[in-house]
């Protein structure tokens, strides 16, 4: 009985790692439209 908690902590740790190498070398594309946004002169103290 106290390899299952092993056996979870090791299932645990190898998911986060797993995790943590496809967000390293996952490309991902930068954005390709142009964002605007209008700031009213509301917000800005003068």
């Amino acid at each position: 009985m106290k390899s299952v908690p092993l056996i979870i902590i090791a299932f645990v740790v190898l998911l986060l790692a797993g995790g943590m190498a496809f967000l390293a070398m996952w490309e991902i594309p930068a954005p390709s439209a142009p964002v605007h946004k209008v700031l009213p002169d509301d917000r800005f103290p003068r």
